[in-house]
């Protein structure tokens, strides 16, 4: 489940997010700027965090001037600290200026994804960990590379990617065997069925119908631990519903195969950085 990063594949979103900052119509750069003066510069991490997004700024670049470069000198991933310089820039100042904000907004939002993925690993100890499909609407891609390289996993990446029956299906749809039952009878033994189930009867349905893993969602304690009983070694078990950076210690020691968390991307603070040019 987790897809390899095709970052050529995110040019038309680079380009698109470079457009709406007028970033070719840059008016001051253009007035106050000589058009080939050179420059050079320093990406510079302001908190310490996760890094994680520094192609982006290549691409940006290749983007506004092919003559720019950028020298990467921090790996994705790594631990970063106020005043440390993880890129290195050159090229047409013009250019370097006009692209210094799509870069750090990038550069910020999935740092600070990597960073919070990475303090939920940290808790775990474990690679059980998830993201959801509450991202970013058009930054699901890049957030969810910024989950793996916080030591995070994909859960599926969008409605076609496998049946996951919740609550509002199970209402509408007959309740947890009656809609087990019917995905497997349209999509066959291959498909992989995820169920969520909030109780002990509905986990024996899920049991029943031949779902590959359960959700288990609000349960209390005691449903949990006798659902854990019931399935051991017959189904996978996945626990998600409000698991935060503040409650996820509690949760820790389950026994279950995933832990999934849409904190990690809608709560993830950006982690900040700068963009410093001097004359070349």
């Amino acid at each position: 489940m987790n897809e390899k990063f095709n970052w050529k594949s995110i040019r038309p979103f680079l380009k698109q997010a470079l457009l709406e900052d007028g970033a070719w119509n840059d008016r001051t750069s253009q007035s106050v700027i000589a058009k080939n003066l050179p420059a050079r510069g320093e990406v510079l991490a302001k908190q310490k965090g996760v890094l994680a997004g520094l192609p982006l700024v290549v691409e940006i670049y290749k983007l506004l001037d092919k003559r720019c470069k950028v020298k990467i000198l921090v790996s994705e991933g790594a631990k970063v600290r106020p005043g440390l310089k993880v890129a290195l820039l050159e090229g047409p100042a013009q250019a370097l200026l006009s692209g210094e904000r799509v870069s750090l907004n990038l550069l910020s939002r999935l740092s600070g994804v990597a960073t919070l993925t990475k303090q939920f690993r940290d808790i775990l100890k474990s690679p059980r960990l998830y993201d959801t499909r509450k991202t970013t609407p058009l930054y699901r891609q890049l957030e969810r590379y910024a989950v793996r390289v916080g030591g995070g996993k994909n859960h599926r990446f969008n409605l076609s990617g496998h049946v996951l029956i919740k609550d509002n299906h199970l209402r509408l749809g007959g309740g947890v065997f009656g809609a087990v039952t019917a995905a497997r009878l349209k999509y066959g033994l291959k498909e992989f069925i995820e169920v969520e189930v909030t109780n002990y009867a509905e986990a024996q349905e899920a049991l029943r119908a031949g779902a590959d893993i359960i959700l288990v969602d609000n349960a209390s304690p005691k449903d949990f631990g006798r659902i854990l009983k019931l399935v051991k070694g017959k189904m996978q078990v996945e626990t998600s519903g409000g698991l935060t950076i503040h409650n996820i210690r509690r949760y820790s020691k389950l026994k279950v195969d995933r832990f999934s968390s849409g904190a990690l991307t809608h709560s993830a603070p950006s982690i900040d950085f700068s963009i410093e040019l001097y004359p070349r």
